[in-house]
């Protein structure tokens, strides 16, 4: 009910929820137990309140509900009824209305700031001297009160700075996540699609030598036309999972990493799988980054190394994932392409805390990676 309440009061204009504040300052000048014990500076004999009272508050008290809105404005207006007051000696309790005047001016006055900071020194040194030749306090009490205003107008532009800091900091943090967000979709993208469009490819260069054989030719065409489906269907699963309104996690594909084997056996590659364990609901992004990882490595093999014996071997644990795909014959030991896809491997397993390799290891390339699950043993 209070947060609701609060949440209504929030809609208003910000000149009618400051206009509170204002009345509060205008009907405290007026309770008789508080009259002429407000601010006394140049110690004027005290006076009685009279019409042109009522003029000095109502400057004094009532710009408040513009001290945001137009805080140049509020300022100007309550400095007047604030030396109105001094100089006729009512010496009402809205006097502290400079104060918030001052303070609000310091947060939210946007431009001529400095500007508006000199003029009212030398309105203040005007008063002051007028105060001065009419009164009785000491040099020292005028510059002390000046001391007491500027500090006033220093919490304000203290505030004011603090606001933007926040902001900025803010700013940056959208800035990263979106940064960082558009990083993980051109991964994903980057994975999906290669992997697909590497199979298509050498299953393509595989059909044109298949013209003599038809009923070979026509197998091929049809993994082609399989791979394809297989690869709309997978960006369809990316581009459903990247949507806000699905969720805060992407998993792998439908099918796991059998699947993935099983197509790339498709595309003309032997390869052997072996998997230990049974993946955990635990394990989070690092059943998809293990994914990732041997998507990359098979894709590599078909792209650099198509017909040679491949492994696959992967072993889930209660702490963490092993993953090692190792790829035999010539070419696989000093792989081409733009690496890319392996410094973004060792990315993501550098963000969960494993580790990544890839590289020769006698006549055959591997990659390895140990990605830490986060579950507790």
């Amino acid at each position: 009910m209070i947060e609701r309440a609060l949440a209504r009061w929030r809609r208003f204009d910000v000149a009618v929820r400051d206009t509170p504040l204002a009345v509060l300052f205008l009907a405290a000048a007026f309770l008789p137990v508080v009259q002429n014990h407000g601010t006394q500076l140049g110690g004027l004999p005290q006076r009685p309140f009279d019409a042109l009272a009522f003029v000095a508050v109502g400057f004094e008290c009532l710009p408040l509900a513009l001290r945001r809105r137009w805080p140049g404005l509020c300022v100007t207006l309550v400095s007047l009824g604030f030396a109105l007051d001094q100089l006729r000696g009512y010496h009402s309790v809205s006097g502290a209305a400079l104060a918030v005047a001052l303070m609000s001016a310091g947060a939210h006055l946007g431009a001529r700031r400095r500007i508006t900071a000199l003029l009212l020194s030398v309105a203040y040194t005007a008063l002051a001297i007028v105060l001065f030749r009419l009164g009785t306090d000491p040099v020292e009490e005028y510059v002390t009160f000046f001391l007491l205003l500027v500090f006033a107008w220093g919490l304000g532009a203290w505030l004011r700075a603090t606001r933007t800091a926040e902001a900025e900091r803010r700013r940056r943090v959208a800035e990263d996540t979106r940064a960082a967000e558009r990083a993980r979709i051109a991964r994903e993208l980057h994975d999906v699609v290669t992997h697909h469009v590497t199979a298509m490819v050498v299953q393509a260069e595989a059909a044109r030598y298949l013209t003599a054989a038809p009923e070979r030719l026509g197998e091929s065409l049809t993994a082609i036309t399989g791979t394809g489906r297989r690869a709309i269907a997978d960006l369809r699963h990316l581009l459903d999972l990247l949507n806000p309104d699905h969720g805060p996690g992407i998993a792998p594909p439908p099918g796991g990493l059998r699947a993935l084997v099983d197509h790339a056996i498709e595309a003309g590659q032997p390869v052997e799988f072996a998997e230990e364990g049974t993946p955990s609901e635990a394990a989070g992004s690092a059943d998809l980054v293990a994914y990732r990882v041997v998507q990359e490595a098979l894709t590599n093999a078909l792209k650099h190394a198509r017909g040679c014996r491949t492994s696959v071997r992967v072993r889930h644990g209660e702490q963490e994932i092993e993953v090692a795909v190792g790829t035999e014959g010539p070419g696989s030991a000093s792989p081409g392409g733009s690496g890319r896809g392996l410094a973004g491997l060792r990315e993501r397993v550098g963000v969960l805390g494993g580790d990544f390799s890839a590289g020769p290891h006698g006549a055959a390339f591997v990659v390895r990676a140990r990605i830490p699950t986060g579950a507790r043993a």
